[in-house]
C-alpha cells in the first residue's frame, strides 16, 4: 500500500501504505493480445457481467488488493472469485513479511493468495521489492556495500521464489518526495546508494526473471506536478539508455482534498507515450452516492482512453478492511453490497450489472443537540503480516452530537509505528502513547461514527496496543 492522500499519513499499508490490492473465476480460453496489453482468458461469468470479465472484454484487468487473513471469511472470498481477475498481496509480499530476519525466507502468507490467484486463473502482480517502509531495522542499520549486498539478494531471492507466478513487479516503490522539489525520498537506499539504486534494482530484476513485467510505482503522481515530473524524468532517461523498465504504477488514492485531478488521462497518456504500460495500482476514492460513482467511472473511462493503461487495481474489496475504512473508499459495502460506485466502474467497462445491492447512502436521523457528549473508541486489528499490524479504532459518538475527541494509544513494548491516518498525532515524553485527535472528522451526529487508524511495527510484540477511553467534547 502505498502512504498517500493530503489527509494520509500511513497505510496498509502501508500504508498504505500503505495500499494494497484480485480476481475473477475465468475459464480456459487462449490469451488474446491487444496493443500494449493482454487480455486474460474469458470468464465462467456472462461476459461484461463483473468487473473482471468487462475489463477482459477490454483488453485490461480488474484487480483488487488482497490480505490471505480474510482468504477464509466467505464473502470476501465469494466476491474475489467472482469480481476480479487480478490480485495484489496487500503487505504479505513486503520485506519486514518475508525478510525479517536477513537471509531467512518466509513466504506462507503469500503463497497463500498466489495460489488462490492461480487456481482461479487471475493475474498477480508482486508488491513491492525495494521500499523505504515496512523495512526490518537490520536493512537500516547496514552499511553501503553490505546494503547493496542485502538489496540485491532481497531481490533474487524473492523474485526467483515466485518465477513464472507475477505478471508485474513493483520493483521499487514511492521514491520521489511529495512537494514542489522533485527530489528523492531519503531513505536507507537513496542516502547510502545514491540515485543509482533505483537502476540497479531494475537491472537485477530483470536478470532475475526477463519474463515478468518491471515497475516504478508511486503515490500523488496521478497528476502532472513536480513529483510526477521527476518520475517522469527518470523514466524517460532509463527508456534512452536502455534500462529495464516496463511499467510505471500510479497508485490514484483520491479523497475531497486530494481528487481525480484534471489532468489525470493526459498524465497516463505522457507515460504510455514513452514507451512503458501504465497500470493503476491502488485505486480507492473516499465519499459514497453519487459523487463517488462519478469519480470511479471517470478513472475507469480515463484507463480506456489510455491503450497502454494495462489494468486497474482497487485497495481492497469491502470498505470495512480499507486502510481508510472511515471514508468508505471501495466498490463494495461492509456487507460485500454493490455500491453505486461499483455499477459505475461496471458501466464504465461496458458491463451489463446483474444486479444486486447499490449504495444506501448516510443513515437519516438528526442531531439531537442535547444530553452528555460522549463517545467510544473501538480496537480492531484490520491487517496483520509478519513484521507488524495495521490497526483501526472507530469512534462513535453518545446520544448527543459531538465536535471532537480524544484517543490514547499506548503501543506495546518494542512497538513502533510508522503512519497513522485519519486523525493527528502527539507523542507523550516516553514515544509510547499518542494522543489522536481529528485531522478532519470530529464533527459526528449523535450515533454516528469515523475512524482512524495507524500501522505498527511489532519488532516481536504483537499484542494489541492499549486503547484509552474516548474523550468527547
Amino acid at each position: 500500500m502505498t502512504i498517500n492522500v493530503s489527509d494520509a499519513g500511513g497505510r496498509h499499508r502501508s500504508p498504505f501504505r500503505v495500499l494494497a490490492r484480485r480476481a475473477l473465476a475465468l475459464g480456459g480460453a487462449g490469451l488474446v493480445s491487444v496493443t500494449g496489453v493482454v487480455a486474460l482468458s474469458g470468464s465462467a461469468h456472462a461476459a461484461g457481467s463483473t468487473l473482471g470479465a468487462a475489463a477482459a472484454g477490454q483488453g485490461r484487468y480488474f484487480g483488487a488488493a488482497v490480505a490471505a487473513n480474510h482468504l477464509g471469511e466467505s464473502g470476501y472470498a465469494t466476491t474475489l472469485d467472482t469480481e476480479f481477475n487480478a490480485v495484489t498481496p496487500e503487505n504479505e509480499m513486503k520485506w519486514d513479511a518475508v525478510e525479517g530476519t536477513r537471509n531467512t525466507f518466509n513466504f506462507s502468507n503469500a503463497d497463500q493468495i498466489v495460489s488462490h490467484a492461480q487456481s482461479k486463473n487471475m493475474k498477480v502482480r508482486g508488491h513491492t521489492l525495494v521500499w523505504h517502509s515496512q523495512l526490518p531495522s537490520w536493512v537500516s542499520g547496514l552499511a553501503a556495500a553490505d546494503l547493496r549486498t542485502a538489496m540485491n539478494n532481497h531481490i533474487t531471492q524473492v523474485m526467483t521464489h515466485y518465477k513464472g507466478k507475477i505478471y508485474a513487479w513493483d520493483v521499487v516503490n514511492e521514491a520521489f518526495q511529495d512537494g514542489s522539489s522533485g527530489a528523492r525520498r531519503s531513505s536507507p537506499f537513496q542516502d547510502k546508494l545514491g540515485n543509482g539504486f533505483i537502476e540497479e534494482a531494475f537491472t537485477t530484476a530483470r536478470s532475475v526473471d526477463p519474463a515478468a513485467k518491471l515497475c516504478y510505482n508511486d503515490y500523488n503522481t496521478d497528476g502532472v506536478n513536480a513529483k510526477s515530473n521527476a518520475v517522469y524524468n527518470m523514466v524517460k532517461d532509463f527508456k534512452a539508455r536502455g534500462v529495464p523498465i516496463d511499467c510505471v504504477g500510479f497508485q490514484s488514492h483520491f479523497n475531497s482534498n486530494s481528487p481525480v485531478p484534471s489532468d489525470y488521462q493526459a498524465n497516463l497518456q505522457r507515460f504510455a507515450d514513452l514507451g512503458v504500460d501504465v497500470q493503476i495500482t491502488e485505486l480507492d476514492i473516499e465519499g459514497s452516492g453519487s459523487a463517488q460513482a462519478t469519480n470511479y467511472s471517470n478513472v475507469v473511462k480515463a484507463c480506456l482512453a489510455v491503450t497502454r493503461c494495462a489494468g486497474i487495481t482497487v485497495w481492497g474489496i469491502p470498505d470495512k478492511y480499507s486502510w481508510r475504512a472511515s471514508g468508505t473508499p471501495l466498490l463494495f459495502d461492509d456487507n460485500y453490497g454493490k455500491k453505486a460506485a461499483y455499477t459505475a466502474a461496471l458501466t464504465a467497462l461496458g458491463g451489463t450489472s446483474g444486479g444486486g445491492t447499490t449504495d444506501p447512502g448516510t443513515g437519516g436521523g438528526t442531531d439531537p443537540g442535547t444530553g452528555t457528549k460522549t463517545c467510544t473508541a473501538t480496537y480492531t486489528a484490520t491487517q496483520t503480516w509478519s513484521g507488524g499490524f495495521n490497526g483501526q479504532v472507530t469512534i462513535k459518538a453518545g446520544s448527543a452530537a459531538i465536535t471532537g475527541w480524544s484517543v490514547k494509544v499506548t503501543l506495546g513494548a518494542s512497538q513502533t509505528t510508522t503512519g497513522v491516518w485519519n486523525g493527528t498525532t502527539s507523542w507523550d515524553s516516553t514515544g509510547k502513547v499518542m494522543t489522536i485527535t481529528p485531522s478532519y472528522n470530529g464533527s459526528l451526529a449523535a450515533g454516528a461514527s469515523t475512524s482512524f487508524g495507524f500501522t505498527v511495527q511489532a519488532n516481536g510484540n504483537t499484542a494489541a496496543p492499549a486503547v484509552s477511553v474516548c474523550t468527547a467534547s
